[in-house]
């Protein structure tokens, strides 16, 4: 998706993609990947999203990605924190205590960067991409993470001939080829169809959430 495309969305506040809580998921899972407290956690596309804080209080230094300065914005603002900002290449970066957005484009990051990151968690990331940018993310974000580095996936299956997205169907061949050379391990899966009033209504009867454990 071209930047606009998103500067767009955020403007209009067409976030249908944020959550008003802490995902579930992450709070029954992330505890499996037993990073150190003080470990860095990078969070790519990241929106406002509560799980950057939840991420925080366990202990992580959070490094989130978001292109959207008025997303980065109203994080700090809705969790009345402020921020020292800050230039850093191309990205503006946000940071108040262990937390750091960098407002910017994912693709620009560097391994200097990353160089001390040991996790990474994606939510809406992934799915957010079409696919030849997926085949992008997946070979950027091997690039950038040392070794050994763990992290959570989710993602989304569904009948793509029915409703165009983001978040777009990634199927799991696709994901364990993409991640070739990581171990992939499934840890949930989840119908949530009737959840998703906009997928029912396009005909949409099978919506599949998947959770993924990676290990590099």
């Amino acid at each position: 998706m071209e930047p606009a495309f998103w500067h767009q969305r955020w403007a209009a506040q067409q976030i249908g993609f944020h959550q008003a809580q802490v995902n579930p998921y992450l709070r029954n899972a992330w505890p499996e990947l037993g990073l150190a407290v003080g470990s860095q956690v990078l969070v790519p596309l990241c929106g406002k999203s509560l799980d950057l804080l939840w991420l925080a209080e366990q202990g992580h230094r959070v490094l989130g990605v978001e292109l959207s300065r008025e997303a980065v914005a109203a994080f700090f603002e809705a969790h009345q924190l402020t921020p020292v900002v800050e230039p850093r290449g191309v990205f503006e970066v946000w940071r108040a205590g262990a937390i750091e957005l960098w407002c910017g484009d994912f693709f620009a990051l560097t391994e200097n960067d990353l160089h001390g990151c040991a996790g990474f968690y994606d939510r809406a990331a992934l799915i957010a991409l079409p696919p030849p940018m997926r085949q992008s993310y997946f070979s950027h974000l091997g690039r950038l993470l040392p070794a050994p580095a763990q992290g959570l996936l989710v993602t989304l299956e569904y009948d793509q001939a029915l409703i165009d997205g983001p978040p777009f169907c990634v199927r799991d061949v696709e994901v364990r080829q993409g991640f070739a050379g990581w171990q992939v391990a499934e840890l949930e899966q989840h119908l949530i169809a009737q959840d998703s009033p906009r997928f029912v209504a396009a005909g949409v009867r099978t919506l599949l959430e998947r959770v993924y454990r990676l290990t590099r």
